[in-house]
């Protein structure tokens, strides 16, 4: 679950909308966040990570369109508190209990110090955190049975978002490929396959099942 939507993606860079297909495509993240608000469970974790998907969409949306200096700050918190709110509720689920709006609430707000100073330094935490959010989605996926499908499908549909992303970037073969214009759609298809994910995952966000039966 890398932070993809922060690599070097293999399409023209500056400002004025030259990255049309990353900018567009940042909508994806907008229309997940609104199917999660409108269709998804009435949780305080649902509705927060509506909220989240919505605002990394915006954040997307200007990254890769106007790309003001200030982008970072408008981008990075809302994915980093993405992973850490999916990361805090499977570790919250796993433990028992539910997770505390906190968890997730406090990093996200010191992400945006962090990308202010430093936008190397909030890459490197989105890093750390959507590692963290995988490795515990994919045991609390083992652990809950009833939410095993939905959580299993969502790290796949991430896993197809993550390899469409680091074929599409700069030097990798989507993006020196001549024979079909592929590369400059690869970022694209992450951030639209990462916004489904969103979708998916989003019901099991804040539920609460009984642990798998001892063999």
């Amino acid at each position: 679950m890398a932070p993809l939507a922060l690599a070097q993606a293999c399409t023209p860079t500056g400002p004025s909308w030259a990255e049309a297909a990353s900018t567009w495509s940042s909508l994806a993240f907008v229309a997940a966040g609104a199917w999660v608000l409108v269709a998804g469970p009435r949780r305080r974790e649902v509705v927060a990570l509506g909220v989240l998907a919505a605002l990394v969409g915006v954040g997307s949306l200007v990254q890769h369109g106007p790309a003001p200096s200030w982008n970072p700050v408008l981008h990075d918190p809302p994915l980093l508190g993405a992973y850490t709110l999916v990361a805090a509720d499977a570790a919250a689920d796993l433990a028992g209990r539910r997770a505390r709006t906190w968890w997730w609430l406090v990093p996200t707000l010191a992400g945006v110090g962090l990308a202010a100073v430093s936008p190397t330094a909030s890459i490197v935490a989105q890093g750390l955190a959507s590692a963290v959010a995988v490795v515990l989605v994919a045991a609390r996926a083992i652990a809950r049975p009833a939410v095993r499908r939905r959580l299993a499908t969502a790290l796949v549909v991430l896993g197809v978002a993550t390899l469409a992303g680091e074929l599409s970037r700069t030097d990798r073969p989507w993006c020196a490929a001549d024979w079909i214009d592929v590369g400059s759609a690869g970022h694209a298809v992450w951030h639209v396959a990462a916004a489904a994910a969103i979708v998916v995952v989003g019901p099991a966000v804040g539920r609460r099942d009984a642990p798998a039966a001892a063999p």
